[in-house]
């Protein structure tokens, strides 16, 4: 009985650690938040270091849907709209500021 319970609990531990954005690739997120000049927009709303927005204290995604609710703002804000597979991009290397799990 015991060898079950710890197979499951490990189960449950590996899935709530699970990648938020199991679709996206780091680097082509990273393509893409440079072909839609994203940090210019955030080096205007911080006053220079636009990675900064994404440290500050008042941030305004704290898990996944958070952070795509986000990025669809932000494409709005500069006319476009994001497919799935480019929030799961953005998603994978946006993680790398924000850790989300």
């Amino acid at each position: 009985m015991k060898p079950i319970i710890a197979l499951i609990l490990l189960c449950a531990a590996s899935a709530a650690s699970a990648n938020p954005f199991p679709d996206g690739n780091a680097q082509t997120g990273q393509k893409l938040f440079e072909q839609y000049q994203c940090n210019r927009c955030h080096a205007a709303k911080m006053g220079g270091d636009g990675n900064a927005i994404f440290t500050r204290a008042d941030r305004k995604a704290h898990n996944a849907a958070e952070l795509v609710r986000q990025m669809e703002a932000c494409s709005g804000a500069i006319g476009t709209s994001l497919t799935p597979q480019e929030k799961q991009h953005l998603g994978a290397y946006l993680n790398r500021y924000y850790n989300l799990k």
